[in-house]
């Protein structure tokens, strides 16, 4: 792959102008661009150099288009010399996940089903971004269709932990964590199901921020599980990932479960000071499985914040035990439904040998979709079918119904609940394949907001004893990311900074 080059530029100016820009944020690059100091093609050249550099050795990316981008960057710096185009993200080069759709640029879900399908929309997320100047790079890889913890279910191969490439950077929204972590991007876009923005940027040691359901649209989402799914950003620190989520958040008439929400300013959140703000944490949280370095990091976040003048205390969060089983349930029931659609006649792959439309519908699928994705099919369509709807289905509805009002007592006494995100860092690559059911309880952690569809971050607090990173969950009741969003950044200017992956 072979970067091109702005006139009279070369390896040289490459190297100087990256690492010139390496250690900003996406809101400072967005600065420097509105005040003319850097160029948005300077940034896009910038950030290509990297991808040159390193994209072989993460494999963060699906599908790159240079081509496009830098289209982009001429209309965006002629909007910008003229003052049409104002905004914190003019300019600044992001990476979306490839289950959103974008128009023009192939959309895979990592899957062999999709491997050629180019929609003619883009999702209302992606929109909103580039509607603020932002710059499209390319599309993440992922876990297939989102079903996965450590983007090793792609058809399009693993993408590895920046921090170290024998370990997987989570899942499902790995290729955009591992891209912010790596440098391969200012700020990315990922979805979260039941962690997957969460759990990776705590693997990749970034921020990911999955949002109140309904607060972002869902319309060009490809869907996993409807009832949970929610876009979401993953950028560098608090304060990129609160001004994109400001960006892309708002109603959308094209999603029927969009929230119209005036609360939106999340950037005016950011403030230190938790003095008198109300911690709860989770004793389930820290029982039996978890990592005892993982647990002491946390801890100690919570004796930073206490310190700072939050109030700190533990307390019983009922029904944490059943939030795996219920996820599980409900999310691979939506999955079965969701990927009906998936049958070779409308576009995506289709089986090159077939005898009848049965068998065309048989081969497609079988050869289309991976193991994972399959399982999940397998395991959706029985606890729909007769006889197993009320066992299992129903009873799930009646657990997650639960949860929620467990949820509702717990923020009746605290203002945010506070615990880790994963049972343990990043885990060695293949590890987790081997057994599915022990992947299935990392989320353990993550889910349960999913479930309620409550706000929650990762962000970085601490690393174990290989260096690898430790994430600290924080979560809000419904609607309030403002609340949460004071608490990380607090939490964040008290730790200081976080050691990145990204210089050459």
């Amino acid at each position: 792959m072979k970067t091109d080059t702005a006139p009279g530029s070369g390896a040289v100016f490459f190297k100087e102008k990256y690492l010139e820009l390496s250690g900003l944020t996406a809101a400072e690059l967005g600065r420097r661009i509105a005040a003319g100091d850097v160029k948005v093609r300077e940034a896009l050249d910038a950030v290509f150099a990297r991808i040159d550099a390193v994209e072989d050795q993460y494999h963060c990316y699906i599908t790159i288009d240079k081509e496009k981008a830098f289209a982009e960057a001429v209309g965006i710096q002629e909007r910008i010399d003229t003052g049409a185009l104002r905004g914190p993200l003019a300019g600044v080069p992001v990476a979306v996940k490839d289950n959103l759709c974008t128009a023009g640029r192939k959309t895979t879900c990592a899957s062999k089903i999709l491997h050629n399908f180019v929609p003619f929309y883009t999702a209302t997320a992606v929109e909103r971004l580039q509607a603020a100047g932002a710059v499209i790079l390319g599309k993440t890889n992922m876990d297939e269709f989102a079903m996965g913890s450590t983007t090793e279910t792609s058809a399009y191969g693993v993408t590895k932990n920046p921090w170290d490439v024998s370990c997987v950077p989570g899942g499902s929204s790995g290729g955009s964590a591992a891209a912010v972590a790596a440098g391969e991007c200012l700020c990315a876009l990922g979805s979260d199901t039941g962690g997957s923005i969460r759990q990776p940027a705590a693997h990749c040691g970034v921020v990911g921020i999955k949002p109140t359901y309904g607060t972002v649209s869902r319309y060009g989402l490809v869907a996993y599980a409807s009832s949970m799914d929610q876009v979401g950003p993953l950028a560098g620190d608090v304060t990129d990932a609160a001004t994109i989520l400001e960006v892309i958040s708002g109603y959308d008439e094209k999603d029927s479960t969009s929230l119209r929400r005036q609360d939106r300013q999340f950037t005016a959140a950011l403030r230190e000071d938790v003095k008198g703000i109300r911690i709860g944490i989770p004793k389930a949280y820290f029982g039996e499985g978890l990592d005892p370095e993982v647990a002491a990091a946390v801890r100690k976040a919570a004796e930073d914040l206490r310190a700072a003048g939050a109030v700190v205390e533990e307390f019983d969060l009922k029904y944490t035990e059943y939030a795996i089983p219920a996820y599980y349930t409900i999310a691979d029931a939506e999955a079965g439904s969701n990927l009906e659609r998936f049958d070779g006649i409308k576009y995506g792959y289709r089986a090159p040998e077939y005898t009848d439309l049965h068998d065309l519908y048989k081969k497609t699928r079988s050869e289309g979709f991976g193991t994972e994705v399959k399982r999940r099919i397998m395991l959706g369509a029985f606890v729909l079918s007769s006889g197993y709807y009320d066992a299992y289905y129903r009873k799930a509805l009646k657990v997650r119904a639960q949860i929620k009002k467990a949820f509702d007592e717990a923020f009746a006494k605290y203002d945010v609940l506070l615990g880790p995100v994963t049972p343990s860092t990043a885990p060695k690559l293949g590890e987790s394949l081997k057994d599915p059911l022990k992947m299935y309880l990392s989320d353990i952690y993550t889910v349960p907001a999913n479930l309620a569809g409550l706000p929650a971050i990762s962000l970085p607090c601490g690393k174990d004893r290989n260096g690898l990173p430790v994430g600290l969950q924080l979560t809000a009741d419904g609607f309030r990311e403002d609340i949460l969003l004071r608490t990380a950044y607090t939490y964040e200017k008290i730790r200081g900074g976080f050691e990145s992956q990204k210089i050459l």
